[in-house]
């Protein structure tokens, strides 16, 4: 191999000065950075807090299997028809679900956590909230009732913590935050549910009736519905508030049904583009379309338009008395108002509604008087 001449008579070989020109590879040697003892500690403490809170409540959570009977030509035997989720409530065996869980179900069928399995009886249902009470018969220590908590009090960003059977996996617990309240809901009935939680916790078919906690273990609301467009979860989950629950469950215990306050209108909330085409003298409030006839409104002298009017392209019917208040608080929107009789009053109550007519305020007395 030829070698190349170098000044004073040195020579070197072509794999030699190759070496020479190569650099020595420099080594780096990287010590990760310590997480701060504070850290973890905060980190397993939030971990000892869910995993506590899932052993409290989870033997308060049941999946419930629904049976409906064959025709007789195919030999009237039940087969399972749906599933969903459910919770004690008491040591009398009453468990809280979902009413389009149990709806039509000609058996129903209780799991608890261990395994335990029992027929429950609907003791009673409600379209109108999607809640239902059901009730099994199981000796006393295998029931673990759950603690309700108060919705009222809740806040935007708070921990949110659901426990359910979500597609038939038992006692599944996902985590999340409320990202929203004062939703409404479209129920069975024609009417909407007041005062919905929206949380992104996962909420997945099969959770439905199940509890939604906060990081107390406390039940907030009841799992009801999820906004998807595949069918699974996206994010967007909703929980009847457990307040509503309060009122109702008792009265699906004791009569099979709850009745529902109404001031028997129909309306729209008052916006910018309504006051500026209508002309209102007020920026907030209901604007009464229609008082049902009969009803607890037109009893009380309350009007509702009288001429319908072309508002960018939607019929409105003008001339109706705009609700501003009920007992002193204000409304601004139809969901206060749904939400204040729904959540604040019962049949039979008077009430004070303060309208705008005609450009001035009045108060009127009204009677509340029971759905349909």
């Amino acid at each position: 191999m030829a070698c190349m001449s170098l000044p004073g008579g040195l020579s070197v070989s072509p794999e030699e000065v190759e070496s020479s020109l190569t650099p020595t590879p420099i080594v780096v040697v990287v010590t990760p950075t310590a997480v701060p003892q504070a850290v973890i500690d905060e980190a397993t403490a939030e971990d000892r807090l869910l995993i506590n809170l899932y052993e409290r409540v989870n033997p308060a959570v049941v999946n419930i299997q629904i049976l409906t009977e064959a025709p007789s030509s195919m030999g009237g035997d039940v087969f399972p028809e749906g599933e969903g989720s459910g919770f004690i409530i008491d040591m009398e065996g009453r468990i809280v679900t979902n009413n389009h869980v149990v709806e039509g179900a000609d058996e129903v069928q209780v799991t608890l956590y261990d395994g335990t399995m029992a027929e429950a009886r609907v003791l009673g249902t409600d379209p109108h909230s999607d809640l239902a009470v059901i009730e099994v018969d199981l000796p006393q220590q295998l029931l673990h009732p759950v603690e309700l908590g108060d919705s009222s009090q809740l806040k935007v960003g708070q921990r949110a913590i659901a426990i359910g059977n979500p597609f038939g996996l038992e006692g599944t617990l996902t985590t999340g935050v409320i990202s929203a309240l004062g939703r409404t809901l479209p129920a069975e009935s024609l009417f909407t549910i007041p005062d919905v939680i929206q949380t992104d916790a996962a909420i997945n078919p099969g959770n439905s009736g199940g509890p939604l906690l906060n990081a107390e273990g406390l039940v907030i609301g009841v799992n009801t519905a999820i906004r998807t467009t595949t069918g699974g979860n996206s994010g967007v989950g909703f929980a009847v508030p457990v307040n509503l629950a309060k009122r109702v469950i008792p009265r699906l215990i004791s009569e099979g049904r709850y009745d529902y306050p109404q001031l028997g209108i129909r309306g729209m909330a008052v916006t910018p583009l309504l006051v500026r085409e209508l002309n209102l003298p007020v920026d907030a409030g209901v604007l009464i379309s229609e008082a049902t006839a009969g009803g607890a409104a037109e009893k009380a002298g309350i009007k509702g338009g009288s001429r319908e009017v072309s508002v960018r392209g939607n019929l409105v019917r003008e001339g109706g008395d705009i609700i501003v208040s009920i007992d002193g608080h204000a409304i601004r929107q139809f969901e206060d108002l749904l939400s204040y009789i729904v959540m604040e009053t019962e049949v039979g109550q008077e009430i004070a509604v303060g309208i705008v007519r005609n450009g001035r305020e009045q108060v009127v007395k009204a009677v509340l008087e029971a759905r349909p």
